[in-house]
Order: structure tokens, then sequence, then C-alpha cells
């Protein structure tokens, strides 16, 4: 919780998202002051809601996504219902959507009506393959984008099928460009004097723009860049390794200087002082040898003395965290990166803290995600609809 000014205070976003990239896109909107109103079917909801480790009923990924989040029950199948999202919309600064495209159209709630409505609107519009193009109107979830993006190519050792990450990294990225592309369109919209305008983001292509170097790459030199494990081919040396008590750890010590010190960490002057070491070239070229070394050492100690020992002669090293590490870290705790909060029956839960951190304004959780529709009232009250009128909508059906 924080009593400090929110940099996004007073803006106002309309989600109309379902499970992770346009809801994660507004969620960080949230976290820094935004009033997000997120609108949800009245038959259910989210299913985000109903998602993995569900706690008395609810998905605690739920309550962590929707955070600072006020949930409005509307029925887009009920005219009124989109009547309610169009006055929303005529207050609004953004919308976010992840609808595949021409289903809001269809409804009434697409670009052209809403801008319509809002000139100064921004519509951020996240969808597998964007908004234009051949396969515009396909369906794409964040698997299809990581691995249309390149992601998943090269993710995973050399002898076996591609993996992915342990998360759902594609929507999380498109999120981040998503999240970032609204902000840029507002700045221009109040800086200079701009319209509002449509902020499109291909889930495809969100992972596509993180491949480093793999397209000129290709294009001058005709390499493909395939699945090599844990190292970084070209970079050496960076890897995880395998201690005595069975821990993994991972020793990225491919500058210069770090590689001597890792050298003399282990004992081994000699390749410390080794002039063809001296350059990262020189040390991919006999890549193998040195990653056989370094496990050869590594592997004669237990985690805790290999870490001790690299972080005396500064050289980054880490575990491979899990969550249970996390939890006990002095590093989390000191950067309350562990927030605690309480569920709907009391129970202390924690989650995430808010990044990134921002020394004057920065972000917050002020509470877990709602109950389906709990703000549902005081947002058609703001609109101007009366206790009667709010009645008869729910009784129709329309919210």
């Amino acid at each position: 919780m924080t009593s400090a000014p929110k940099p996004l205070a007073g803006l106002k976003v309309v989600e109309l998202g379902t499970l992770i990239a346009g809801p994660f896109a507004a969620r960080i909107l949230a976290e820094f002051g935004a009033e997000v109103i997120k609108i949800e079917s009245p038959d259910g909801g989210d299913p985000l809601r109903k998602w993995r480790k569900l706690y008395e009923g609810t998905s605690l990924w739920w309550y962590l996504q929707s955070r600072n989040k006020k949930s409005l029950t509307v029925n887009l199948k009920h005219p009124e219902g989109i009547e309610v999202v169009r006055r929303l919309v005529a207050e609004a600064d953004i919308v976010v959507e992840n609808f595949r495209p021409g289903v809001l159209d269809k409804l009434g709630l697409g670009w052209e009506a809403l801008s319509a409505i809002n000139p100064g609107l921004v519509m951020l519009r996240l969808s597998g393959f964007g908004q234009s193009g051949p396969m515009a109107q396909q369906p794409g979830f964040g698997a299809i984008g990581e691995s249309m993006g390149g992601l998943r190519y090269v993710t995973g050792f050399p002898d076996r099928p591609p993996v992915k990450t342990g998360i759902s990294i594609g929507d999380s990225i498109a999120a981040l460009w998503g999240a970032l592309g609204a902000l840029m369109a507002l700045r221009h919209k109040e800086v200079n004097g701009g319209a509002g305008q449509v902020v499109d983001v291909a889930l495809y292509e969100a992972v596509f723009a993180m491949m480093e170097s793999l397209v000129p790459e290709f294009d001058v030199f005709g390499f493909v860049r395939e699945r090599t494990g844990n190292i970084m081919p070209g970079i050496t040396p960076s890897n995880t390794h395998t201690t005595r008590d069975g821990r993994h750890i991972t020793i990225g010590a491919n500058g210069d200087a770090i590689f001597r010190r890792l050298m003399k960490a282990m004992g081994r002057d000699d390749l410390a002082d080794d002039p063809t070491l001296a350059d990262n070239a020189g040390r991919d070229a006999r890549r193998d040898e040195l990653y056989a070394l370094i496990d050869a050492w590594v592997v004669q100690h237990d985690e805790a003395e290999v870490l001790a020992a690299l972080a005396a002669a500064e050289v980054p090293a880490s575990r491979i965290y899990s969550v249970a590490n996390m939890f006990a870290d002095p590093q989390f705790i000191a950067r309350e990166m562990l927030h605690t909060v309480k569920l709907p029956d009391g129970r202390d839960c924690r989650m995430p803290g808010v990044v990134p951190k921002l020394s004057a304004t920065p972000g917050g959780a002020e509470w877990i995600g709602p109950a389906l529709g709990a703000h549902t009232d005081a947002v058609l009250q703001g609109l101007g609809y009366s206790a009667a009128d709010i009645a008869r909508l729910r009784d129709e059906g329309a919210v």
C-alpha cells in the first residue's frame, strides 16, 4: 500500500479483454494509478477467475492480474449493455481490448464507432496477428505468437524438440509493448496536439521484436540461430552448472576482466593469464574446453561454497531460484517484491510487488482482483444511471 501520488492518476481506462495479454496491460496501468474499469460478462466473467490454483473457488492469478481494477458486468449481446460501454468510452482515455479482429466491429464497438464518440480516444488492440494482413482473422494465443515470432525455435537443447518457457511469456511481452504504446499515444496527444489513435499489437510481432540479432544475422550471413541449451553461443562463458549437492547455478563470466577473476577463483591463474583467452572470440573458440573445466570445478563444491567464492571474486552468479528460494531471499524482501495482501476471508497472501520502482510517484496495489460485478452499481451511478435504471438493466440481463 502507498499513499504517495501515482503517475497515472486521473487516467480512465476501459478494459474489454479476458485472460492474459489485454488484462495484463491494463493491470500495469492500474498499478500506477489509472482507474481501470474491467467489463466482464455477467455469466461467469473473465475465464481467468477459474484458471490454475483456486482458493475457495477463485484463481489466485485472478487476484493478482486484476488488482486495482473495478469489475463492471455488462452483457455485450444486449443493446443496453452496448450503450453502457459507449457511455463509458465517451469519458475514457484508453480502451484496452484483445478480441479477435472484427468482433467489436460487429457489436458496434470498433475503432470507427468509438473514435466517433471520443475523438481523443487511444485504443490498445492486442491480437494474435494484428488488425491487418492475411492472418488477421485467425485465432492466436501466446503459444502461437511465441512459435511464429521465433522464440520457441531457439528455446531448448539441440538434440530435442523446441520447448516453451514456464510462463505465458508471449502474452506478457505483448502486454508490455501495449502499455508502452498506449502511453506513447497519450504523450503524442497531450504534448503534440495529436488526436487519438489505435495501438495495434500482434502477439507474434511482440515476440519477434525481442529476438535480438536474429534477422540481420540471417540476412547478411544466412545464419539460422538454433537451440543451444543453457549456453549463449558467441558469448563465453555463460552457462548453467550443477554443484556437488545437486543444485543448479548460473555463471555469467563473459566479460574479459570477469573471466580472469573466475579463473583465479578456480585456481587457474594459467588460464586467467592466457592471451588466447583474453577476449570473447578466443574464449568462444575454446568454449567446450572451458565449460568442461567450469563444470568440473563446480561439481567439487556445494552450492553455498561456489556462490560464496564467486561473490568474493565479483563474478556474476546465481542459484536457479524456485519460488521457495524467493520467499527467503533478503534481496526480494529488501526490495519489497513480496507484497502481502488480504484474501476475501482475511487470510494473508503474498503477491509480486510492483515493477518498475519510481522514486517520487511509485505504483502500488490497493486492492486485489474484485468479485464479479463488485463495482457495477457504483460505475453505473457515475454514468448517471439511477437506482431504478440499474435495477431494470439487471432484470433485463443487460448488466
